[in-house]
């Protein structure tokens, strides 16, 4: 009964409510005038049936009520009735009206008071427009797109409370029924943030248009100064603005993928190339291909006496943890975990190995495509940029005007003699279908490509990927990175490095003799302690307990080791 008063409260203050009520009122006085007119009637028509009669009858004022109401409902009980033609019409008219009205005024009670305001209560119950009092530490979303839901995913997956702001209820109730925690407000509304806690959120991310950004930024600001507001940027011009704004991060995501696919270019080298970095721990790969590395296994090729630990191989875009048989291919490529020093000893024994100063192939002169540019340009890495627009920001010497689904477009830019091609439209489909004809063309080159969804990762790799960057995994994992007590750095698609508090089940225990690789599939390649960090660690050292390691796997094994060790971590 409670919830039924609420609810009805909530319906007579709102203007639907109101103006219905007034419908409800207008259409029950024109019922009761109708009531009285024919109650009238009825005598007058009586006593002119009877006026010829010896005996009249008499009817009180009641009884006119009552035959008018039974005949209006339809009841007819038939204990009164007229005998003359003028009566029988009569009883007709009010017999019509009567229906009319159960039929206008009966529905629209029903409806308007009893079911519309259940079904609204059932889609407020799934798509609210506040939050309850007590929410705290929670993050704030207000788009729902790529980056969205693979950050939807990633906070499902540590645990984190999160709501996703939507201005329609028909798209709140849809995003709801596939499992989406919605809230309907309106993103340049105060009050949405009011009623969603903004205040004491962890973290609002904003990843619409920059314009929309902006004023999801300074409509935050407004209620909510302190907490960390994360918003991407398509035009450079607009950092600024948002940071002007308010924004505590900016992130241009097509330059951060421009830098990651380049980082992913071996070049045509065996040497070492930083991918990512924690503190002093650097995160590199290096191409194994027709080094002495090739043919022998991770145990024979001995690479730790270099200092470096192999955290996994790539084997044609699949990571696999490295192990102590782990065979090493024309096609493996190394990932490498070390401090600087030791990478360069790795550099000096196999930098003599598989050079070429063949340019590397960019498909696209897009925003991703010049951002791929200036990093390999940053590297000493020449490179050709193939687009059909003459426009294109690039020397001239670099730039292949045309289209890269023609042969001779890429035979003109170096497709025979590259040593990387990098794919980076932001279209799928279409990056599938050059991926298809550059492995065609090309069987030993490696291809990296960029996906914007992340469910069309696999089928980039089914279509000959070495590499596969997905801009959804990167935004979401930007945006994590950012959160507080998050430290997660994303080397590669589906590839992590995890760094966290030592789990109590793993305090005092070693390396070998706590089998984490081995459990999990993830690799501890580092052990932070008061500002210091232990780089490849003694698998025979016992873990302290006030200290924090660095982990590196891929999600399936980032997923296992939580469900093993997270009820124990600190």
């Amino acid at each position: 009964m409670k919830i039924l008063a609420a609810q009805f409260s909530s319906f007579i203050r709102s203007r639907r409510g109101r103006r219905n009520i007034r419908l409800l009122l207008q259409m029950l006085a024109m019922l009761a005038l109708l009531v009285i007119i024919y109650s009238v009637l009825f005598h007058y028509i009586m006593l002119w049936e009877y006026r010829h009669h010896e005996q009249r009858v008499q009817y009180s004022w009641v009884t006119g009520f009552y035959w008018t109401l039974t005949v209006m409902s339809t009841l007819g009980f038939g204990d009164i009735t007229f005998q003359s033609d003028l009566g029988k019409m009569f009883s007709i008219i009010v017999l019509l009206s009567g229906t009319i009205f159960m039929l206008i005024l009966l529905p629209f009670t029903f409806i308007q008071f009893f079911y519309t305001p259940w079904v609204e209560a059932q889609a407020a119950a799934r798509a609210p427009r506040a939050l309850p009092e007590e929410e705290a530490g929670h993050v704030l979303l207000t788009d729902y797109g790529p980056v969205t839901t693979a950050l939807i995913s990633k906070l499902n997956q540590f645990g984190y409370p999160y709501s996703l702001l939507v201005q329609e209820l028909d798209e709140a109730l849809r995003l709801h029924d596939l499992g989406v925690n919605v809230v309907v407000g309106h993103l340049d509304d105060p009050g949405t943030y009011l009623r969603t806690r903004a205040d004491r959120a962890a973290l609002v991310a904003t990843t619409a248009s920059d314009t929309i950004n902006t004023s999801v930024v300074v409509t935050v600001r407004e209620v909510a100064p302190r907490v960390p507001i994360i918003a991407t940027v398509t035009d450079p011009a607009a950092v600024d603005i948002l940071e002007l704004a308010g924004a505590s991060h900016v992130l241009q995501l097509d330059v951060m993928m421009g830098r990651s696919l380049a980082r992913r270019a071996i070049g045509g080298d065996a040497m070492t190339h930083v991918i990512g970095r924690v503190e002093q721990l650097l995160i590199a790969e290096a191409n194994a291909a027709r080094t002495p590395l090739v043919g022998k296994t991770l145990r024979e090729n001995r690479l730790r006496d270099l200092g470096v630990t192999v955290a996994g191989v790539w084997e044609r875009g699949r990571f696999e943890p490295a192990r102590p048989e782990t065979m090493i291919t024309d096609h493996t490529v190394l990932v490498l975990a070390g401090s600087q020093e030791q990478l360069l000893n790795y550099d000096e024994q196999f930098a003599i190995y598989n050079v070429s100063a063949a340019p590397v192939l960019i498909v696209g002169g897009g925003r991703v495509g010049q951002a791929t540019a200036r990093e390999l340009a940053g590297r000493d890495i020449d490179f050709r940029i193939v687009d059909r627009d003459p426009q294109i920001a690039a020397e001239a010497k670099r730039l292949v005007i045309g289209s890269a689904a023609e042969l001779e477009v890429l035979e003109r830019a170096g497709i025979q003699k590259t040593p990387t091609v990098i794919i980076t439209p932001h279209d799928d489909n279409t990056n599938i279908y050059l991926t298809i004809y550059c492995r065609r063309l090309r069987p030993d080159v490696q291809i990296v490509s960029r996906a914007t969804l992340e469910r069309n990762v696999a089928s980039l790799h089914r279509a000959g990927a070495d590499f596969v960057m997905s801009y959804a995994s990167m935004g979401a994992n930007a945006v994590f990175n950012l959160l507080e007590r998050s430290d997660i750095l994303m080397v590669a698609e589906g590839l992590d490095v995890l760094k966290m508090r030592i789990p109590t089940g793993l305090q005092g225990k070693s390396l070998a003799e706590s089998s984490i690789r081995a459990k999990t599939g993830c690799s501890v390649i580092a052990v932070s302690k008061d500002g210091s960090m232990d780089i490849n660690p003694d698998p025979r050292a016992p873990l302290p307990a006030d200290a924090e390691i660095v982990l590196i796997g891929n999600v399936e094994a980032e997923r296992r080791f939580l469900e093993i060790y997270r009820d124990s971590s600190a």
